[in-house]
């Protein structure tokens, strides 16, 4: 009997890793296609904007200056916990934005932190359990707001959100489509949080801002600077 009960269990163990093998393979194929409408009128996407220190707010906030505002509504700008100078740069943009009902987009903006994965400096030992923890962090935050677009461009706070962007799609609970734009510093190499991406397949678009870095990663899209 406990033999039968072993086999049985070993058996739907691999009908499940099958299923779910399936489902992400289903996943990454549709990453990148449009999804299938039926000729509505575009409506606003529930976004998120990921945010980072350094360059990496100021360029995010400059693509930002030139997308529709209603278009991209309501807004969720998340930044690393230890920084909340990027959060008031989004608050000062958000705050000179009126959409075309003159209502201040801040009104529908939201603001939040993530744990980091690892601080400046921090040891690659101890930096694994702050990894888990920002993991944890990111999937509440993402079951939380269960954006419908994802926009990022670097900062190493973007992988444990898009990592779990991806999971969310691949059991079915929510399909963001992440936009990824690398950073305009970088020239001949993408970052880390470029390469995850890439690499993985994680990224629906990925963009870059110099010709020769589209010549070594064919399934990117060279938009010109956009600073």
């Amino acid at each position: 009997m406990e033999k039968g009960d072993s086999k049985s269990t070993t058996t739907l163990a691999i009908i499940s890793l099958t299923l779910i093998l399936i489902r992400v393979v289903y996943v990454i194929y549709r990453n990148g296609k449009p999804l299938r409408s039926k000729s509505k009128p575009p409506q606003a996407l529930s976004t998120l904007i990921v945010l980072g220190s350094g360059g990496h707010t100021a360029e995010m906030l400059n693509l930002l200056s030139v997308l529709p505002n209603e278009r991209f509504s309501p807004r969720f700008y998340i930044a690393a916990a230890t920084d909340n100078m990027s959060l008031q740069k989004a608050r000062a943009l958000e705050n000179s934005l009126v959409d075309e009902t003159e209502t201040k987009m801040v009104e529908t903006a939201q603001f939040m932190q993530i744990y980091r994965s690892r601080e400046v400096g921090q040891s690659y030992l101890t930096s694994v359990w702050t990894t888990l923890i920002a993991m944890a962090h990111a999937l509440w935050l993402m079951t939380k707001i269960r954006p419908q677009v994802i926009l990022c461009n670097g900062p190493g706070t973007c992988v444990p959100l898009c990592a779990m962007a991806f999971f969310l799609k691949a059991v079915g609970i929510r399909w963001s489509s992440i936009f990824y734009v690398e950073s305009i510093a970088r020239v001949r190499r993408l970052s880390l949080s470029g390469l995850l991406l890439y690499k993985l397949r994680i990224a629906d678009q990925f963009f870059v801002q110099w010709p020769q870095l589209q010549r070594q990663y064919s399934r990117a899209h060279y938009v010109g600077c956009l600073m």
